[in-house]
């Protein structure tokens, strides 16, 4: 499979005072609406392993695809004063709809908290990937509705052309572990069999956090000849370049990794091991409200 991973340096260690080592050494805080997140997670936890991270998946309310974004700006304005309230020191969200919905309203609602989200990283990567300027985009139909993707991307390439797909049959496929065979190979090429032959394009943007997990069955799908941009990779290097510049780099030789979840601790556990690449067990997941 080709894809873009352009993988960060170590956290550049600086000097650190007594005044602000307390806050060096707090987590990261990264929300999804499921576990799709963790596919983010796992990019930063390689990325920056000296980081200590907690991880919410509001899995009650799965999926955000198909929300309002008066509902999804509701849900991410909750989650974000649960993490704040754990002290967290920088706010990932690891879903592309929350970004696309609510990223203004939590820069807004939380003014000292710096807050990244995944599709200026997501675009960034594609416009540097793409030899013809020919871009595809998969997500779910509330991102590709909102062309959050075709803005940021147009914004840094003027010249590009965008041909986004709605795949929203891809979240469950991922939440239910169905991430390899015949059942996701037939589901994508229904999705993505006509964009690859009727748009010539040579890159696709993964934009769901869901959809890495389901990289064999689409890169099989629109061949060898597209790159496919997972956008953890380079949120990564985002957050790495964050927390240098606002010198809270995590000084510590320990870290911690917390998991959170909104119901469903036991399969949050089964699937996000996949998603994670390492056992996970439910005692490791605890359940809150928002």
């Amino acid at each position: 499979m080709r894809s873009v991973r352009i993988w960060p340096t170590p956290c550049d260690r600086l000097p650190l005072t007594d005044m602000h080592a307390e806050t060096c050494s707090l987590p990261i805080g990264v929300f999804d609406s499921g576990i799709g997140g963790l596919t983010v997670l796992k990019a930063l936890t390689e990325a920056l392993p000296q980081e200590s991270f907690v991880y919410l998946g509001d899995t009650a309310r799965l999926p955000y695809g198909t929300k309002s974004a008066r509902s999804v700006t509701r849900y991410a304005l909750q989650t974000t004063a649960l993490l704040k309230d754990r002290g967290v020191k920088l706010l990932v969200i690891a879903c592309n709809t929350a970004t696309a919905m609510s990223l203004d309203a939590l820069h807004e609602a939380y003014p000292d908290l710096p807050v990244v989200g995944v599709i200026r990283p997501g675009a960034a990567a594609a416009c540097r990937a793409s030899k013809s300027g020919r871009i595809g985009v998969i997500a779910t139909e509330s991102t590709v509705n909102g062309r959050s993707y075709e803005r940021e991307i147009v914004r840094l390439r003027p010249d590009a052309q965008i041909f986004a797909q709605p795949c929203p049959l891809f979240v469950p496929l991922a939440e239910e572990g169905w991430c390899n065979g015949e059942i996701a190979e037939l589901i994508a090429t229904r999705y993505l069999g006509s964009m690859v032959e009727n748009t010539g394009i040579d890159t696709l943007v993964l934009g769901c956090t869901h959809f890495p997990v389901l990289s064999e069955a689409i890169q099989s799908v629109v061949g060898p000849d597209v790159t496919l941009v997972d956008s953890a990779w380079t949120t990564a290097e985002f957050v790495r370049d964050m927390l240098a510049r606002r010198d809270i780099c995590s000084t510590t030789a320990s870290r911690t990794l917390s998991f959170l979840a909104t119901d469903g601790a036991e399969r949050f556990a089964r699937i996000g091991g996949v998603f994670l690449d390492r056992p996970l067990q439910a005692q490791d997941v605890e359940i809150v409200d928002l």
